[in-house]
């Protein structure tokens, strides 16, 4: 098994599928000729051509809307957005007519979109650049929502989602690119909406997603040298969302502590901690606890932006609190 980028098994995953499938195509700024603001799809235009790797001018809604043309004409786009905080310009396509049309028209036809787009911050990018607000697009239903943490997760997930007849809003973090881990060759699917048990542990459980994941596993490590077993839930979709895993874990630690980049008003963290209560609470032997990013916009000063975004002490001191 390799040892890859999220990066290249991102690449990798878009290349298999558009062989495979001459109906996969890109559409976003700066794809082609440049070969992605991140170099995703570096050498993509010079093999597949313009027709299946179309430069756009900065236009957001354009993208998405072109996007959504083709789909409904019976093409798989890919349409990347170069961050998640330019989604905003375009979301009426996204949260109006991408996710509601299957179901408006009595599921005549099919919308098989992926928006590739990164979210995230720590890269001095300022406040409108850095934000994490996958939340608000997981609450609109017809909309899948997958944020992976892993490079393996990344193939697996996006050629699930290129492959998808729905919806996917596929979202990768800006900081998670040259992350390495072992990804299966050749024709590696992931299930969209399947959370899974990324360490197993026993005292406490930590539910996580995307960079966060990295964050949760290097306080585990910490943990595990104070004897503390803390078992990782890895979200990997937050729509639809998986909570089975999830539940099972609280049944064996009965502890919870939930960790996610966003702010923690009105987060993922809350509405996974709202069905932890309703659903497993005669479980749970302590208060929740959650770790988000503190409530302000990110910073552009470097040492302010660190002291904003969650931090592996901050995991492992809300895993003493319930302990």
């Amino acid at each position: 098994m390799a040892k890859i980028t999220v990066r290249e098994a991102i690449s990798q995953a878009l290349w298999e599928e558009m062989e495979a499938d001459p109906k996969v195509f890109i559409i976003g700024e700066e794809v082609g000729v440049w070969g992605g603001t991140y170099a995703v799809t570096k050498g993509f235009y010079d093999h597949f051509g313009p027709k299946r790797v179309k430069d756009t001018p900065i236009a957001e809604a354009a993208i998405v809307g072109g996007a959504i043309g083709a789909a409904l004409t019976g093409l798989r786009p890919v349409a990347e957005l170069m961050t998640i905080n330019f989604a905003f310009s375009a979301m009426e396509h996204i949260v109006n007519e991408a996710a509601k049309l299957h179901y408006m028209f009595n599921g005549q036809f099919v919308l098989p979109l992926v928006i590739r787009t990164v979210g995230g911050g720590g890269r001095q990018l300022g406040a409108t650049h850095s934000q994490t607000p996958d939340a608000i697009f997981a609450h609109f239903p017809g909309l899948k929502v997958v944020a992976p943490g892993s490079a393996a997760d990344a193939k697996g997930l996006l050629k699930a989602a290129i492959r998808s007849d729905d919806p996917v809003m596929f979202i990768e973090h800006a900081t998670l690119y040259q992350l390495r881990g072992e990804v299966p060759e050749g024709d590696y699917l992931i299930p969209i909406g399947k959370s899974v048990i990324q360490r197993p542990g026993k005292h406490v459980t930590i539910v996580t997603y995307s960079k966060m994941l990295d964050i949760s596993q290097k306080a585990a490590d910490q943990l595990a040298a104070d004897g503390v077993e803390a078992e990782i839930v890895d979200l990997r979709t937050l729509r639809p969302l998986d909570m089975e895993p999830i539940l099972e874990s609280v049944k064996k630690t009965n502890r919870v502590v939930i960790v996610e980049e966003g702010w923690k008003s009105f987060g993922v963290g809350a509405e996974v901690a709202s069905r932890i209560y309703e659903e497993a609470f005669d479980d749970l032997d302590a208060p929740i606890q959650r770790v988000a990013q503190l409530e302000v916009p990110l910073p552009y000063n470097q040492n302010l932006e660190q002291l904003a975004l969650p931090k592996p002490e901050w995991v492992v001191r809300a895993v003493h609190e319930v302990l």
